[in-house]
């Protein structure tokens, strides 16, 4: 289905309706670098800030991307991953689902989640807070239902995961314009989108059929 966001609205209200007061409902939004997954998570949290269904509260959504488990480039530097940021194993995964554990458990506790600066290309430490009252998290990322371990841990933990998906000329055009808004020179963002971006979207299209529903972005 293409991204008509009432009609997204009314899923997530009817998912959290139905897990009851005890419990926060996280979904997930998955799908290839560029394909606009942020765009519609975004979309769908301030839809629900701007016009709350009632008795989720004036702050039904919070957004905790994936991405703030990015490894610091010190440690890619370490790891020698410099050349392959953004891949599986660059990302704290283990992190990453501990995070979801804590999560789902609507405590009395606000949750702290890293973000990520994309000026910086940096994760920033607990720069997302998730509070006792809010019902229900998006979380966004390449590899929600990646099922190599520990990756294979992330989708149990969420209500729903959507995959979203573009054409892919679309995509390859905003995946360059990306890296030459954050520095790089067209041969060198053209280089990294083939080699590197290509590479994590080839891992990521066969978990498309694992996906609870399937969103096309215009």
């Amino acid at each position: 289905m293409r991204p008509r966001y009432d009609a997204l609205v009314r899923r997530l209200v009817t998912l959290v309706e139905r897990a009851g007061p005890d419990r926060r409902v996280v979904v997930g939004i998955t799908g290839a670098p560029g394909a606009g997954k942020s765009t519609l998570a975004r979309g769908l949290v301030e839809r629900l800030a701007a016009a709350p269904p009632e008795g989720l509260g004036p702050y039904a959504a919070e957004l905790v991307p994936m991405d703030g488990f990015h490894l610091a480039d010190v440690q890619l530097d370490r790891l020698g991953l410099a050349q392959r940021k953004g891949a599986p194993e660059t990302f704290d995964a283990d992190g990453y689902v501990a995070l979801l554990r804590r999560l789902v458990v609507a405590g009395s506790r606000t949750v702290y989640a890293p973000g990520f600066e994309r000026v910086l290309e940096q994760p920033i430490a607990a720069a997302v807070a998730v509070e006792p009252h809010v019902r229900l998290a998006i979380t966004e990322g390449n590899y929600l239902l990646l099922q190599e371990d520990p990756w294979c841990q992330v989708a149990p933990l969420l209500e729903e995961v959507w995959y979203v998906e573009v054409d892919d000329a679309v995509r390859l055009e905003r995946l360059v314009d990306r890296h030459l808004q954050f520095g790089k020179t067209t041969d060198a963002a053209r280089e990294w989108v083939l080699r590197s971006d290509e590479a994590n979207a080839r891992l990521v299209a066969p978990t498309r059929g694992l996906a609870d529903l399937v969103v096309t972005m215009d």
